[in-house]
C-alpha cells in the first residue's frame, strides 16, 4: 500500500507508542555525539580505518540496542571482539565493555548539559491524554528512564518497555517488533490500534512489521524517503504537524 499524505491520528487509536531518542527528546543528538567520541578515540587507538563518519550511525548503531550498536559498527570495519560480560569494566576491549563505555560518555554528556523535550512532541502526548489516548515509551536504550526523568515526562507515560526491560523479558531489540508489541500488551492497547511514532530506520521497520494501526516516521536525520521505505505511514519534521 503507498504511503499515505494524510493521517487522521486519532479515530480509531486507542495508544500511541514513542520512540524516546530523537522523537520525544534531542537525546538521538546526544548518543550519536557520545558514539562518535567511543569510536573515534577506539579506532585511533587500535588504528584501524576508515574514520568513523555520519553515516555510520545511521547505517549501523541508530535504534538498535547498545551492544548491537557495537558489534554492527565494529563488523563494518572487520573487526571482532570478545563479548566480555554484561557489566564490563568500560575499559575493557570488549563489546561489554565498549558499549559500557559509551553509556558513561553519555551520562556524562546529559548530567552537564541536562535534556529539554521537543516543544512538538510535548504538546502532541498533552493532547493524546487530554483525549484519553494511552501513552507508552518503547526504547532500545536503558537509559531511557533516567532520560525522561530529567526531562520531565516520566509521569506521563505509565509503560516504558527499555533496554533493561527487553533483556529480562528476553525481548529482541529493534527492528524487531517485540518491544513495540509488549508494550501495547501492557497498556492493554490491540495492535491494531496503536500508533507507532519512531525517527529511526530500525524503529521504523519494526513498527511497520508489526501490524500496527499506522507509523508514524520522525525525519530527524534520517531522511524522509529512507523513513518510507522503512515502511512509514507518514513522515513529519515534527510531531507538532500531527495536532
Amino acid at each position: 500500500m503507498p504511503p499515505e499524505t494524510r493521517l487522521d491520528l486519532w479515530t480509531g487509536t486507542e495508544a500511541l507508542l514513542f520512540d524516546l531518542d530523537g522523537v520525544l527528546t534531542p537525546t538521538a543528538i546526544v548518543h550519536e555525539l557520545a558514539w562518535r567520541r567511543l569510536f573515534e578515540e577506539y579506532l585511533a587507538a587500535v588504528g584501524r580505518g576508515p574514520a568513523y563518519s555520519d553515516a555510520d550511525y545511521f547505517d549501523h548503531i541508530d535504534g538498535k540496542p547498545r551492544f548491537d550498536g557495537v558489534r554492527d559498527f565494529l563488523a563494518s570495519r572487520g573487526i571482532v571482539l570478545p563479548e566480555g560480560p554484561l557489566d564490563d569494566d568500560p575499559a575493557h576491549e570488549t563489546v561489554q565493555g565498549l558499549g559500557n563505555r559509551k553509556n558513561r560518555i553519555f551520562n556524562t554528556i546529559i548530567e552537564n548539559d541536562g535534556v529539554a523535550p521537543y516543544e512538538g512532541s510535548v504538546r502532541l502526548v498533552e493532547a493524546a491524554r487530554e483525549r484519553g489516548v494511552k501513552l507508552a515509551v518503547v526504547s532500545s536504550s536503558r537509559n531511557a528512564p533516567a532520560v525522561l526523568r530529567a526531562a520531565g515526562l516520566d509521569g506521563a507515560f505509565p509503560v516504558v518497555v527499555d533496554g533493561s526491560l527487553a533483556a529480562r523479558e528476553g525481548l529482541p531489540g529493534k527492528p524487531d517488533p517485540a518491544t513495540f508489541l509488549h508494550a501495547a500488551e501492557l497498556l492493554g492497547a490491540p495492535r491494531s490500534a496503536c500508533v507507532v511514532v519512531e525517527d529511526a530506520v530500525s524503529g521504523v521497520q519494526a513498527g511497520a512489521a508489526g501490524g500496527f494501526r499506522a507509523v508514524v516516521g520522525v525525519d530527524r536525520g534520517a531522511g524522509p524517503n529512507q523513513l518510507l521505505a522503512a515502511g512509514a505511514t507518514f513522515v513529519v519534521g515534527d510531531l507538532a504537524e500531527l495536532l
